[in-house]
């Protein structure tokens, strides 16, 4: 079976997931000294959820939140959820509501004031399919380098990519920065990606989106414009007549604790 999107019509504080870095809260040890981990959670109310610049949620607001898991060294573990509708959209005889992202990796200075990031990724949709429904479950691997407030990432997948038959060694380019305003404590966010999919005729497409952002204390709100040039032909859903990757104004509240 080819990708949920073709095959039933119908797949982040930037773009998809659009969660702020969460704070750190910081634990100690039975001797009082600084313990080496420390873990934070999010929680998101979002208009709507995309990813990539393709709609999750039919244009319908999304609940999310997770946690991480931080070690000094650089380590990290962590998990990310949200609400989603794009699986049931393709397929009435689909129930899977629910993203939940599971990852791990190890960041930490390159050279000067580089960065980098590197670690593996796991989208997993828990839910009930159509015998021979082609999995949407994905596992990426990536890299990253950060320099200031620009940062590029390269995600890698070693499975198939989100229900796409044969897409395995697909991947996704990701350059995105954001940048102090100087008026009323806004960051100025902007982002472009490019989905290679493997395998699929017209699957590709390139996404990008810019917003402003702001933070204070715990909470960051953001407010996104979105826009892809994905093939209407293979992303519109036949279930909604939906058009995946249009346009759209993405407004979102996070809390780090």
């Amino acid at each position: 079976m080819s990708s949920p999107f073709f095959n039933k019509a119908l797949c982040g504080a930037l773009l998809a997931t659009v969660v702020a870095t969460p704070a750190m809260a910081q634990t100690t040890q039975t001797d009082t000294t600084a313990s080496d981990f420390s873990f934070s959670a999010n929680m998101t109310l979002a208009s709507q959820y995309r990813y990539r610049g393709l709609m999750q949620t039919n244009n319908k607001p999304a609940i999310q939140g997770g946690f991480d898991l931080t070690h000094s060294s650089g380590f990290y573990i962590g998990n990310w959820n949200s609400s989603i509708s794009w699986l049931g959209d393709a397929d009435d005889n689909v129930s899977a509501p629910v993203e939940m992202d599971f990852y791990a990796g190890y960041t930490g200075p390159l050279w000067g004031d580089v960065t980098f990031d590197v670690g593996v990724l796991q989208y997993y949709y828990p839910g009930n399919y159509l015998g021979g429904f082609v999995s949407p479950n994905t596992t990426e691997l990536y890299l990253g380098l950060g320099y200031g407030p620009v940062s590029f990432k390269y995600s890698h997948a070693v499975t198939n990519l989100f229900g796409w038959a044969d897409s395995k060694n697909s991947q996704y380019y990701d350059l995105s920065a954001s940048v102090p305003t100087g008026v009323w404590g806004l960051n100025l966010d902007a982002h472009v990606g490019y989905q290679r999919v493997k395998n699929v005729k017209d699957g590709s497409y390139t996404d990008w989106s810019l917003g402003v952002s702001k933070t204070w204390g715990n909470f960051t709100a953001s407010l996104m414009y979105i826009d892809t040039n994905a093939d209407k032909a293979v992303y519109t859903s036949t279930a909604t007549g939906r058009y995946q990757g249009k346009a759209a104004a993405l407004l979102s509240l996070t809390a780090a604790f």
